[in-house]
C-alpha cells in the first residue's frame, strides 16, 4: 500500500521515474548519489527507497540519535557513528558494515550541496575496507529520473576507478543546475 502511494506521488504527481535497481540479494554496498545540489535530494531518496522497498542507510554523528529525533533517524535508515578520537571515519563506517546484516550506505561524494570540482574519496576507501561494491546513483533533474546503475567493484586503483565512476554522471543535471558535478573528463 505504501509503495503504491510513493509511486503515485513520485511518478504521477511529480513526474519522476526510476531506471535500474539494486538486487535485494546485494545486502551491503556504498551508493554514491550525484549530483547533490539541494535539500530536495533527501525526499527523492526517501521516495526511491519507498518504491524500491529496499533498506537504504546513512550515517551521522551519534549525537543526532538522541531523544527526541533518534527514533526518527533510525527509522529513516540512519546509523549513529561513534567515532573515537583515534579512529578515522573510514574505519568507523567499515565497523558499522561489519555489525549489520544489511547496510546500503547512501553518500554524496561531493560532500556539500555547493559546486565542487572533485569528489571526496572517503566513499571509495569505505568500499575497499568493507570489501563491498559501489552503486552509482544519479538524481537527474533534467530528465526527472533516478538512475541506479550496476555495482562497481573497486580495483584499488583509485584514479582509474574514479574516472570510470564519474562517467555515470556525464550530462546529469542537479536541482541547482549551476552546482551540478561535471566529471573531469568532460570539464
Amino acid at each position: 500500500m505504501k509503495k503504491r502511494l510513493y509511486q503515485f506521488i513520485f511518478c504521477n504527481l511529480m513526474g519522476w521515474t526510476i531506471k535500474g535497481s539494486i538486487t535485494p540479494e546485494l545486502k551491503k554496498c556504498v551508493m554514491i548519489v550525484v549530483p547533490h545540489t539541494s535539500w530536495h535530494d533527501f525526499y527523492l531518496g526517501v521516495f526511491t527507497r519507498g518504491i524500491t522497498q529496499l533498506e537504504m542507510n546513512f550515517v551521522a554523528k551519534k549525537e543526532l540519535f538522541r531523544f527526541p529525533f533518534g527514533y526518527f533517524f533510525k527509522w529513516m535508515g540512519g546509523a549513529p557513528l561513534n567515532r573515537q578520537k583515534n579512529e578515522n571515519k573510514v574505519e568507523a563506517i567499515a565497523k558499522v558494515f561489519e555489525s549489520k546484516e544489511v547496510f546500503r550506505l547512501a553518500i554524496a561524494p561531493e560532500g556539500t550541496r555547493k559546486k565542487v570540482s572533485e569528489w571526496k574519496t572517503g566513499f571509495y576507501y569505505i568500499a575497499v575496507k568493507a570489501n563491498i561494491p559501489i552503486i552509482p546513483v544519479a538524481f537527474d533533474y533534467g530528465k526527472k529520473t533516478v538512475f541506479i546503475h550496476d555495482p562497481y567493484f573497486p580495483t584499488n586503483d583509485i584514479e582509474k576507478d574514479i574516472r570510470i565512476l564519474e562517467k555515470y554522471y556525464t550530462g546529469v543535471v542537479g536541482k541547482v543546475q549551476e552546482y551540478s558535478y561535471i566529471p573531469k573528463s568532460n570539464a
